[in-house]
């Protein structure tokens, strides 16, 4: 049996590794800017937060999340290499905060931020992960830092030469939720719905739920096709084979959980069982105890 107080340590440290990363400057000296170009004008920008969607062109720079403020002289660096222009539109996936602390700077360099509606409402209050660590806490972002355009359901956005769809899926990773489909260039950026280097973070706190995760795969892969190349919240480049895959791991993940419960596992037991161990190899970004943790607390409510 592990120690309770170690067992939150660690996860705390895990989990959310790359908020506790900003108060301390001198990490990201280390962090470089990675591009991973996709097609002629799509890009995806690798660094110490959730991946960033580049779409550079003759109507400026949009961004999909931002990560740190940090980051953003390497940022910057990085959209130069692709073209000119100012940054006009940023949007949100999630309001987390390794996707959207960049929002003051950019905001400040003349960028509309816009999310889901959802991202705005708990931008302006305190944020925390109750199913993690109790004690962590996220203040308020300032009000520059807000999006100022928000939506319910979908946007489409025309820019360019993209057609680019903007639709919430509910109840997934969270309740704010959003993914870009980008449909001449064939690329959707999924936020954190989608993780392509292990096991994701489910803030069931904040309205994500095992099955709207599943749920939100599964029109993922409805608008997908063996060509679609996929910008995950975190990990590297993927594709519609990767999802499937990701798929098959959330599902087998929640009906051997689910088992348990059923079964009267406590939190301890599941977790000792460690019934996910096969569904990924390598080394999870996200701790495999963290996600065992939140889909136990969120399938037990049922």
């Amino acid at each position: 049996m592990r120690a309770p107080g170690k067992q939150r340590i660690i996860l705390v440290l895990l989990v959310l590794h790359s908020v506790c990363a900003a108060a301390a400057g001198q990490d990201f000296d280390k962090i470089p800017v990675q591009t991973v170009k996709i097609t002629e004008n799509v890009s995806m920008l690798i660094g110490g937060g959730g991946n960033i969607g580049a779409c550079v062109g003759p109507d400026g720079v949009l961004l999909i999340d931002n990560q740190f403020p940090q980051l953003a002289e390497k940022i910057k660096a990085a959209i130069a290499e692709l073209g000119s222009g100012p940054v006009r539109f940023v949007f949100n996936t999630n309001w987390h905060y390794d996707h959207v602390s960049g929002n003051e700077w950019l905001a400040k360099d003349g960028a509309v931020i816009i999310a889901h509606e959802n991202s705005r409402k708990n931008m302006m209050s305190e944020w925390g992960a109750p199913e993690l660590d109790a004690e962590f806490r996220v203040p308020p972002f300032p009000e520059i830092a807000l999006p100022k355009i928000t939506f319910k359901d979908s946007l489409t956005l025309f820019f360019n030469g993209q057609e680019i769809r903007a639709i919430h899926l509910p109840s997934a990773h969270s309740e704010g939720d959003l993914i870009f489909h980008f449909r001449r260039a064939n690329v959707i950026q999924t936020g954190d719905i989608y993780f392509s280097n292990g096991f994701p973070f489910i803030n069931i706190s904040s309205g994500g739920t095992i099955d709207g995760m599943v749920a939100a795969v599964d029109k993922l892969l409805a608008m997908a096709d063996a060509g679609t190349k996929l910008i995950p919240g975190h990990g590297p480049l993927s594709d519609r084979k990767g999802l499937v895959e990701y798929r098959d791991m959330l599902a087998a993940a929640r009906e051997r959980i689910s088992r348990l419960i059923k079964e009267g596992k406590s939190l301890d037991e599941v977790l000792q069982a460690d019934p996910v161990s096969d569904l990924y190899k390598g080394k999870s970004g996200f701790p495999a105890e963290g996600f065992m943790r939140v889909v136990y607390l969120d399938l037990s409510k049922k």
